[in-house]
């Protein structure tokens, strides 16, 4: 028998290996919710980015690219182009516990100024 905290026991073959998926959780919509509230345009997309990630499985950046092409990594963050290129997203995605924290969202002229790099 094998006991998992927080879980029932259950019966286990020893040769089966258990993986545990987790959906997707995004942490914290306030900031979405703040950056449309200034950017009404960015609204939609931004439902959208939640929608689909809080519903997602990834485990690595080419599965997230799957479904964003455009995602891209800069150094441990990872941006999504939001709204037609129009905003960056920019997130920490901690696959190995399924969890996006939101760092920034920007406008293109921000994000292009690259402060967001150095916070």
């Amino acid at each position: 028998m094998l006991h998992a905290i927080g879980c029932p026991a259950f019966a286990v073959d020893p040769y089966i290996r258990i993986v545990r998926t987790y959906v997707v959780h995004v942490i914290a919509m306030k900031p979405l919710k703040q950056f449309w509230m200034k950017h009404a345009d960015a609204e939609t997309p931004l439902r959208s980015w939640y929608k689909v990630t809080s519903r997602a499985t990834w485990k690595t950046l080419a599965e997230v690219r799957k479904v964003y092409p455009h995602a891209d990594p800069v150094g441990s963050l990872t941006v999504f182009n939001i709204g037609g290129r129009k905003y960056r997203l920019v997130v920490v995605i901690d696959y190995s516990k399924g969890k996006v924290f939101v760092r920034n969202i920007l406008t293109h002229t921000e994000y292009d100024r690259g402060k967001w790099k150095k916070e």
